[in-house]
């Protein structure tokens, strides 16, 4: 059981990696234009309020077994940091501000969870708090491509939503899902098993109107903005697209 365990945490940890690091194909072209375009920054900063609150859950004085999710989360914090100070850098004025403001709360959300935790709080009830927290941000992330899931439907075409992103999404979230279960912590099993869901039905869907790729379906729907196309991370768990 502790070697399946860790077996899963690994390879939980590879595709977490993967979809965390998917954003750089937007980055690439954010320098090369100098310019944040219609790109939204909103996922990124989501995305590492949630990294940096499971990678506290994860620490051994919070709860044991799951030093997995704090070393993948840890990694994720530090990329979406990069992430979100390289579109500060190249976003409009109004836009810098608006994304500066919420990094910063961001920030103070989790020193506020970080402090009480550690001060005002000890053994189980510690767990319960950071683990809450944790889950509840980890839902939003995996929830956020529910648009694109909408577009699908309504165009019956895939021609937006990419099949490895989806299939990354699905064994990302199922990998962590079998290691809540493993460690019996609800508090990863309950939010990746939502994202394992969330994976499995845009692989489905994939599979159904894979023949109508690139033919915009039976209607004239519009591209998605490129915030519609991303999806952050769960302990973990995250996607960004173009």
């Amino acid at each position: 059981m502790d070697v399946a365990h860790f077996l899963f945490g690994i390879f939980g940890n590879a595709t977490a990696l993967f979809l965390f690091l998917a954003p750089t194909i937007t980055f690439k072209r954010i320098i090369r234009s100098k310019s944040t375009e219609q790109f939204s920054g909103i996922p990124y900063v989501m995305t590492l309020l949630n990294c940096l609150l499971s990678a506290w859950y994860g620490l051994p004085f919070v709860s044991k077994n799951n030093l997995l999710v704090s070393t993948i989360n840890g990694t994720g914090a530090a990329i979406e940091t990069i992430y979100v100070i390289m579109f500060i850098i190249y976003a409009p004025k109004k836009q810098k501000g608006k994304i500066l403001g919420l990094f910063t709360l961001v920030l103070t959300i989790f020193a506020t969870v970080a402090l009480v935790s550690l001060f005002a709080l000890h053994g189980q009830a510690r767990k319960l708090f950071c683990g809450f927290a944790a889950t509840i941000f980890s839902i939003i992330m995996y929830a956020s491509p529910l648009s694109i899931i909408k577009l699908v439907i309504k165009t019956k075409s895939v021609e937006y939503m990419p099949f490895f992103l989806s299939l990354f999404v699905f064994l990302c979230g199922t990998s962590w899902f079998v290691f809540g279960l493993l460690g019996h912590d609800p508090f990863v099993a309950v939010p990746n098993g939502f994202g394992c869901g969330l994976g499995a039905l845009q692989l489905l869907l994939y599979f159904i109107y894979r023949k109508n790729k690139g033919k915009g379906g039976e209607t004239d729907q519009k591209p998605p903005s490129a915030s519609a196309l991303q999806m952050g991370p769960d302990k973990p768990n995250i996607q960004d697209q173009v």
